[in-house]
């Protein structure tokens, strides 16, 4: 692999922009060459004749040299390299920067390659300043999260004291041994004979073995206290956690306070060791991403300074290296010894002093794909096509088509199989929207929350989804009869039961929790699924609410599970009947469910504008709340038809489709800036092409009136109204996957502008200092 290309794959995506930019200086260097070429062929006869008289001049000149001088002196290579390259640091806006002065610019071609160190200089600028802040940034995180340490070991200590103290019984065998460090355990043991307002200090071990400050930076002045492991308690805050349904509840309906006195139970010595843990592992992985970025820099420099001197046979490369090497990025070694005291402190007290287990969380194994997941996917591909090959030739064979029982199997199986479809059309989508993703750099592990290593590949997504293509397929081949039993006047009901069975494996493999079919993503749909459920007594995630958007265009998806429900509920399934119409609660839960979607994405978007104050939140949910009307008009027309249900649900329709559309050109998609460079798009694209962003838009808008057929009562006469339906769903779906990739290409964007390549995670102390400070 060319080092541009690799270059390119080791970027932080989110920091890319605060990277040499290898690509244009090698294309510089490109044009010095051709030039020096075109130079070189027209002056070469002149050269050859300059060439041989400079050849016995300096013939002469040795001879003479050697009779004069006993002791001759050879030019060094750093008197050479002077006579090329002059690198003198500069103070700009109280920075240390560096310029290079060229001195060969009178020769013919010397202005391209001034031009060039001038673009250096300014890349190298650019890289040193974003890593000294950078550096400085997470030295500050360092002392943080040593603060939080502190904090930790104390309150370690006082709840393993708390059996002795508070409460008659004993304690939990190996409780001390899991959570209490050595040095800790002795801190406790010397700290029994003294009271609780006066306990012994922690270890100096234990306080060196979390993150410091590098040598050279002064201790934060904050700390007017002496280090005593129960004394730090009551200078600290245990900040309150509204994750959940009852503490959302509770800070909604009860005092708006988000910290509270620290309470001393286990419960809350777990759920601060959780929340430091995973402070602890997103502030390795920055240190690891930050040394990358510097060793990345250096070596892209080399490697462009390197093609610099063999395109034009000079020897530059040593001394601008050399600055290089003394610069802050290339001599700081702070990152260096913050990564051991990391590792140290993290192996010592959230891995019981196991290193490999330690450094197993901290670094996590690359993900390999699998040859059999190919392999695999290659079997379900080709089940699929031919499972679909021997469905239209037994059709034709049969001559189904012609069968009495035709209408009757497309009112009561089509509903049935096309929740099959619909979910394999939606993983197809979604397969190739991180396929997309992926080519152009999103970096959409890291926006969906998901844990390192853990993320589907397409190509599993792809297995996944055509796995249960020919589960489904299956099925339909085995209950494909159009005609009665003569002799019971019913239906097989083995086959009968055929769909409500693959519904019934797909929610087990859902659900099963045994480590099998990518259990950690199961999970994580399941949670993102319960937050949709409960808006809004979760705090809303990007990953949450994006779900529910997806949730949104499986509005008949939702409906077909109520016709199962109703179907084998009632028994209709015996004589393929669908009597579920004549039931008032089935048309009630007609309306709910189609409603529900819009709901969650409604209640998500009011605690968003509760919590962020922010009134792009409204405007939002008033756009799902116009939804949730047009939805409901548009059944209620579909239910009890008539002119003026008619014209009301073509009003709000057209009112919801508009405001939507104009949602997710100009918010979700970042579209139609006039103002733009790249006009009426946006200043930033990942696709080349500028024509696929308004293919997206024609597109986008001609699927978002798909509702047009209900409204109007299109009908088509090759098809039935049922397939008609599906048909119109299937379009939102495809609607959806489009919209999937522009989302998130705009907030990779929008991530990249404020360099934001990794999560805030809240911390479970405050400091009194640091909220007075915050006053």
């Amino acid at each position: 692999m060319k080092f541009g290309k690799e270059y390119a794959a080791q970027m932080v995506p989110e920091w890319q922009e605060a990277y040499m930019n290898y690509d244009k200086l090698k294309t510089l260097l490109k044009q010095i060459h051709r030039m020096k070429q075109r130079n070189k062929q027209t002056a070469k006869q002149a050269s050859l004749k300059r060439a041989v008289t400079l050849y016995r001049a300096f013939s002469g000149l040795l001879v003479q040299r050697q009779k004069s001088q006993k002791n001759p002196r050879s030019l060094s290579k750093k008197d050479v390299e002077g006579q090329f390259i002059l690198v003198n640091p500069v103070n700009r806006d109280g920075t240390e920067s560096f310029e290079t002065t060229f001195l060969k610019l009178a020769e013919e071609g010397g202005e391209s390659e001034q031009e060039f160190f001038r673009m250096l200089d300014n890349e190298f600028n650019k890289v040193d300043k974003f890593y000294r802040f950078k550096v400085q940034e997470v030295i500050a995180e360092a002392e943080t999260l040593s603060q939080q340490m502190d904090a930790l070991l104390a309150f370690r200590i006082k709840v393993n004291k708390m059996p002795r103290v508070l409460v008659s019984t004993p304690p939990v065998p190996g409780e001390s041994k899991r959570f209490v460090p050595t040095d800790v355990k002795e801190g406790e043991e010397r700290n029994r004979e003294q009271s609780d307002e006066s306990n012994g200090e922690i270890s100096e071990e234990a306080i060196n073995s979390v993150p410091q400050k590098s040598q050279g930076q002064k201790q934060s002045s904050n700390r007017g206290y002496k280090d005593v492991p129960l004394e730090i308690l009551n200078h600290v805050k245990l900040n309150k956690n509204l994750d959940t349904p009852s503490a959302f509840i509770k800070g909604f309906v009860g005092s708006p306070q988000q910290q509270s006195e620290v309470n001393v139970r286990r419960e809350n010595l777990k759920r601060v060791e959780k929340q430091l843990k995973h402070a602890f592992v997103e502030f390795y992985s920055k240190i690891r991403h930050l040394k990358s970025f510097s060793f990345m820099n250096m070596l892209a420099f080399s490697k462009i300074m390197k093609k610099y001197d063999k395109i034009t046979s000079r020897k530059a490369s040593i001394s601008y290296m050399n600055m290089v090497d003394n610069s802050y990025i290339g001599s700081s070694d702070e990152l260096t010894k913050l990564i051991e005291r990391v590792e140290a402190a993290f192996i010592k007290h959230f891995s019981n002093s196991n290193r490999s287990k330690g450094m197993n969380i901290l670094r996590p194994k690359a993900k390999r794909e699998k040859h059999r997941t190919t392999f695999s996917l290659g079997l379900f591909v080709g089940c699929t096509f031919a499972l679909i090959l021997a469905l239209i030739f037994i059709i034709h064979a049969r001559d189904l088509l012609d069968k009495r029982g035709k209408t009757q199997y497309m009112e009561n199986m089509f509903p049935l199989y096309s929740f099959f479809a619909f979910i394999v059309l939606h993983m197809l989508m979604y397969a190739g929207n991180i396929y997309c993703w992926r080519r152009y750099r999103v970096n959409y592990p890291f926006i969906f929350g998901f844990k390192r290593g853990t993320e589907l590949s397409y190509r599993q997504v792809l297995l996944v989804s055509f796995g249960l293509a020919v589960l489904a397929l299956l099925s339909v081949l085995a209950n494909l009869d159009m005609e009665m039993d003569p002799e019971t006047n019913d239906y097989k009901a083995l086959t009968e039961l055929l769909p409500l069975g693959v519904v019934v494996v797909v929610i087990v493999l859902l659900i099963c929790p045994f480590n099998i079919i990518y259990r950690s993503s199961r999970f994580f749909f399941l949670i993102c699924i319960w937050h949709c459920i409960c808006a809004p007594l979760y705090k809303v995630t990007l990953q949450d609410f994006f779900l529910a958007d997806q949730l949104t265009s499986q509005v008949q998806a939702f409906r077909s599970l109520e016709f199962y429900i109703c179907y084998y509920g009632w028994g209709d399934y015996k004589r393929r009947e669908n009597t579920c119409k004549s039931y008032g609660i089935y048309n009630s839960f007609y309306f709910i469910v189609a409603v529900i979607p819009y709901l969650s994405r409604f209640l998500q978007c009011m605690r968003r504008l509760c919590e962020e104050r922010d009134p792009m939140q409204g405007y939002n949910g008033l756009k799902y709340f116009a939804t949730i009307i047009a939805i409901s008009t548009r059944t209620a027309y579909g239910l009890y038809t008539g002119m003026t249900w008619k014209i009301v649900s073509a009003t709000f329709s057209a009112i919801a489709a508009l405001y939507g559309l104009y949602w997710d050109l100009v918010v979700d998609w970042g579209l139609l800036q006039r103002q733009s460079k790249n006009r009426w798009l946006r200043d930033k694209l990942l696709i080349p092409s500028k024509t696929l962003y308004f293919a997206a838009m024609v597109l986008n808008v001609l699927l978002r009136f798909a509702w047009l057929q209900t409204v109007l009562d299109l009908q088509v006469s090759f098809l039935h109204r049922e397939s008609l339906i599906a048909l119109v769903a299937s379009f939102e779906i495809i609607r959806r996957g489009i919209w999937n990739f522009f989302r998130l290409e705009n907030e990779h964007l929008n991530n990249v502008g404020k360099y934001r390549a990794f999560k805030t995670v809240p911390l479970p102390f405050t400091y009194y200092e640091d909220e007075d400070k915050d006053e």
